[in-house]
């Protein structure tokens, strides 16, 4: 798995208006299926589960999860055995997101919410890890200390790419902004816009993922008022707002992930939290295949969207 996104200009009335440059790094296009900060986070767990000898793999996630849809289609590249351990019902197993994690042969397992609420427990992992001692745990949302050094390589190629001053990525665990803080060396500003309504649970978690020995690196922030009611929550307003965006500059986004980023970046340009001549890069870490659960129930208006990356499982 090896990958260099590209790097899109973008322009809109705004972006003119406050004599700002915009950017987006392409991390949704980096594979057409595994797709953005998954493909990055994925990267070296699955290389390392290999390396020593791993069976196959387990891992977490919910019934519309981006993570699970990707891990099972990487698993089926690397010919590693894969169980996905399931919050939800049975019943969601042939919605879009678990029926093509099945057709990759993930095998799904599903616990209650009490039951998942153990997936970061030391006991509960350790049952696991016994009960199936020759595969590799992988975290909800593959975020990890593995996961780390795939991310801080949208640093690395952003350094060739061009010169910035801030870049913009929406937090969900943080491990995409954790892997940034590490690799950017507090060279640039780093503005995570949290996507879930829980003050200063993510930024714990971002130290955890950094460890002691990097707690004191400078120049990120998590902007907490943009996150439009809590995870996978937004207004009609807001989905009108990020299509109509995504018309003008010519990239999708959806509104769970990238979509508040993208409306998190109107309100501070309007507010002047930019000053002019700003260089700002969106880390686009994609998740349209989350599209198609909103379609399924009919949160949003299919016609209205962009194509999925893969049509449904026949």
């Amino acid at each position: 798995m090896s990958n260099f996104s590209a790097l899109h200009a973008i322009t809109h009335p705004l972006f003119i208006q406050h004599k700002l440059t915009v950017h987006v790094k392409r991390d949704d296009h980096i594979h057409h299926i595994i797709s953005g900060n998954k493909w990055r986070k994925l990267k070296y767990n699955l290389e390392h589960a290999k390396s020593t000898g791993a069976k196959g793999i387990i891992t977490f996630g919910g019934c519309f999860s981006n993570h699970i849809h990707a891990c099972a289609f990487a698993c089926l590249q690397h010919k590693l055995p894969v169980i996905g351990i399931i919050r939800g019902e049975e019943n969601n197993q042939n919605n879009y997101t678990l029926a093509w994690a099945k057709h990759w042969n993930m095998q799904l397992t599903f616990v209650d919410r009490k039951t998942y609420r153990m997936r970061d427990n030391e006991d509960y992992l350790k049952q696991l890890q016994q009960e199936y001692p020759d595969h590799f745990i992988i975290p909800e949302g593959g975020s990890n200390s593995l996961a780390l050094q795939g991310v801080g390589e949208v640093i690395d190629e952003l350094n060739q790419q061009c010169e910035f001053d801030t870049l913009m990525t929406p937090v969900g665990s943080g491990g995409t902004l954790a892997g940034l803080v590490l690799a950017n060396n507090a060279k640039h500003n780093l503005l995570g816009i949290a996507v879930l309504k829980q003050q200063n649970y993510l930024e714990q978690e971002v130290q955890s993922l950094l460890g002691e020995q990097n707690k004191t690196r400078k120049n990120w922030r998590i902007a907490h008022e943009f996150h439009r009611g809590g995870y996978a929550k937004f207004s009609l307003n807001d989905a009108d707002n990020i299509r109509s965006f995504s018309n003008i500059v010519g990239i999708d986004f959806e509104p769970v992930y990238s979509g508040k980023m993208v409306l998190a970046l109107l309100d501070l340009i309007e507010s002047g939290y930019f000053p002019e001549h700003h260089r700002i890069v969106l880390l686009h870490t994609g998740g349209l295949q989350g599209l198609a659960g909103m379609f399924e129930r009919g949160i949003l208006n299919q016609d209205e969207w962009p194509l999925l990356p893969v049509p449904p499982v026949q």
